[in-house]
């Protein structure tokens, strides 16, 4: 527990690259496979607003079981349940629905990975001294960036050329080997005693969470709001409109719009990744005060990207302007979550961290379905004034950041 790299979390981090990587390959395919099929970002926006509802109500059943179980297991069969989620779809595609079918799978996806995440989460206090839990979140967070790079440029290359299915059985080989890697990962695990009925040990689970976040611990409450509303207005804005605008909008090329959205996707990653090793770095230098500037540095990158298509005709001048954007947006918001996260994980007791990631996703997590159906319907009904949309999403999230600001910044050690 001195070092940072033992034994058992070096395997978490490989079974984490592998399975990111699986991960952020089939996000990238499914949903773009959609929108090229249907080319409605109405449908685009409904599908994947449905694909979070799953993640929210699962999220706080992964922190109780991620409390109660063994949390290697649970990471095991989530990834082993994944891979056969993925050739269930592959099976079946072309035989069903495509909209009926996709929707479903997103969500079980979506669901797996609610499930999943306060697990891997909850397993950092367990196998890190408490000394290097910063350093240990922004290396999990840097390799889902890294994932996040790699996955979307390649698999935006192999979706271009040889269609959806390679991309689909690439990404079931990646869970699948990331199961068997977390086979040999030793956590520290001691079973808590439990009475009662199944729906009892969650209410009262859920309910000891959220009293330590009002009572205990305001500071996160606070948190939880502003992540909401950057949710809300900003994160759902990128996750609908950068699809949607290059593929549809800068009128690029039909097989190089794919193309440069998975470049565009990997430039997201690459500003998570940068995001990650930042907060790594400056890890002792980072404040919980300080946060709301971040928020605010990070809204600022939206207006480039929608006063670009206002005075700008060029689609790839557009795409550049964009992607660059998207990159600072990324980077920024990072440092957040990443700085957050590691607040979180040191200041809650060993028995309630699972608990509490899972409420805090779960709460997060609300406002996205909402903003994904949201901006679904503003980009159709704004059909040549996508500007605007992007516009008020910039606006909205100025508003929410500098508001951010001034919570941080009147914090106090003893409200920490």
């Amino acid at each position: 527990m001195n070092k940072l790299f033992s034994k058992d979390f070096t395997l978490v981090v490989i079974g984490q690259i592998i399975s990111l990587f699986g991960n952020a390959g089939v996000r990238f395919a499914l949903p773009l496979y959609l929108l090229n099929e249907t080319g409605s970002s109405a449908i685009y926006g409904t599908v994947t607003a449905c694909a979070f509802i799953p993640t929210i109500l699962l999220a706080p059943v992964g922190g109780i079981v991620a409390d109660r179980v063994n949390k290697r297991n649970i990471m095991v069969v989530l990834d082993f349940f994944t891979a056969a989620v993925i050739i269930i779809f592959s099976l079946l595609m072309g035989n069903l629905n495509l909209v009926v079918l996709m929707a479903v799978t997103l969500m079980i996806l979506y669901g797996i990975a609610g499930a999943y995440q306060p697990a891997v989460q909850a397993s950092i206090p367990a196998l890190v001294s408490p000394a290097h839990i910063m350093e240990a979140n922004s290396i999990i967070n840097a390799i889902s960036s890294f994932a996040s790079l790699l996955g979307p440029v390649l698999g935006g290359i192999l979706y271009s050329a040889y269609g959806i299915v390679p991309v689909l059985w690439g990404c079931t080989v990646c869970f699948f080997l990331s199961a068997v890697m977390e086979l040999f990962i030793k956590i520290p695990f001691s079973r808590p005693e439990s009475g009662g009925s199944v729906w009892e040990i969650v209410k009262e689970d859920f309910g000891q969470s959220i009293r330590f976040i009002r009572k205990e611990k305001p500071a996160i409450g606070k948190g939880l709001l502003v992540v909401c509303g950057i949710n809300l207005f900003l994160s759902a804005m990128i996750i609908v409109g950068l699809p949607y605008m290059v593929t549809e909008v800068l009128q690029l090329e039909a097989g190089l719009a794919n193309k440069l959205y998975g470049f565009a996707q990997g430039a997201l990653a690459a500003g998570g990744l940068a995001g990650g090793i930042s907060a790594g770095i400056f890890a002792k230098k980072l404040s919980v005060q300080n946060a709301g500037k971040l928020i605010v540095a990070g809204a600022g990158f939206v207006f480039p990207i929608g006063i670009s298509q206002m005075v700008c005709s060029s689609g790839m001048v557009n795409y550049m302007v964009l992607t660059v954007c998207c990159f600072f947006i990324m980077l920024y918001s990072t440092v957040f979550s990443v700085q957050m996260m590691a607040f979180v994980q040191t200041q809650t007791p060993a028995n309630l961290v699972g608990k509490v990631i899972a409420v805090m996703l779960t709460v997060s997590m609300c406002a996205q379905p909402l903003g994904n159906a949201m901006y679904g319907v503003l980009f159709e009904i704004c059909k040549g004034y996508e500007p605007v949309v992007v516009l008020f999403a910039g606006a909205a999230s100025l508003v929410i950041a500098v508001s951010t600001r001034q919570i941080f910044e009147s914090l106090t050690p003893e409200a920490l």
